[in-house]
């Protein structure tokens, strides 16, 4: 079942003095697995013992601010710069140099941290992330629901997302247990965080460049049916990187959970 991570074991690292929660599995090279907007660790589930099976040993994290890892109070601390920090603190945890993957946010996050310490890293997976700030029908959505986390807190916000998400067509609600996990990782999410990244992901600027001048070896991979930044903007962005360019079938923006077969054999031809 998705966010059911079978064979993992929960680990934690200290981060300025916070708990950031994790999930661990399989021995060899060191992967590291950043998730994007309102996710967490949970959201690479489907992959984990795939990946351990495939001789690598991979660490999903929250980021701080959310599900089970405390973030700090400030919602400008949300940044890709700032969260970078946290994953620098993970990888120099892991025997590296760490293969690092971010999705979504999570990869404008991963970007930072390439940038800001490129010998830390054997390569980069840009999963379904962009190369500047969120644009389109999500972009509105945040901008929309801002006023509600003002006023309904983070229950407010999920029941207006909740309720937007049934009027899309060919909506299919979830299995009970999965929304039940969906509901309780949302509520246990930071309000500063969800503003912080919001707003981080409204003001991105682009960074290609300087991601480039790193020299570490990237791959751009999204769904074939991505509904965030236009598989068109992955795709020039992947050029202008220099780097490896895949799209995965029968998946849209969660590749993991969606097509989680076809995204490990891409990571793992890429990886090896």
């Amino acid at each position: 079942m998705i966010y059911s991570a079978a064979g993992a074991r929960r680990v934690a690292f200290d981060v300025d003095g916070r708990q950031l929660a994790a999930l661990h599995a399989g021995d060899g090279p060191a992967v590291l697995l950043v998730p994007g907007f309102t996710g967490s660790k949970e959201d690479f589930a489907p992959i984990l013992a795939p990946l351990a099976d495939a001789g690598f040993a991979v660490t999903a994290i929250d980021q701080p601010g959310q599900f089970e890892s405390p973030g700090p109070p400030d919602r400008a601390e949300y940044t890709p710069d700032r969260l970078a920090r946290a994953v620098l603190a993970v990888t120099a945890a892991l025997p590296g140099p760490v293969r690092l993957l971010g999705h979504s946010f999570g990869g404008l996050v991963a970007r930072a941290a390439v940038i800001a310490s490129a010998s830390s890293f054997d390569s980069l997976v840009l999963l379904s992330s962009g190369p500047a700030d969120l644009g389109g029908a999500r972009r509105v959505r945040m901008s929309e629901l801002e006023p509600v986390l003002a006023t309904g807190g983070l229950s407010g916000v999920y029941a207006a997302m909740q309720a937007a998400a049934a009027e899309e067509p060919g909506f299919a609600p979830p299995p009970p247990e999965v929304e039940r996990f969906l509901e309780r990782r949302f509520l246990h999410g930071s309000p500063q965080m969800l503003q912080g990244m919001a707003d981080a992901l409204r003001a991105e600027p682009d960074r290609v460049e300087e991601l480039a001048a790193t020299g570490v070896r990237t791959l751009v991979v999204h769904g074939v049916d991505d509904d965030a930044w236009p598989p068109a903007d992955q795709q020039d962005m992947a050029r202008r990187l220099g780097a490896r360019y895949e799209v995965v079938s029968d998946a849209a923006h969660s590749a993991a959970e969606e097509n989680p077969a076809d995204l490990v054999a891409v990571l793992v031809d890429f990886w090896r």
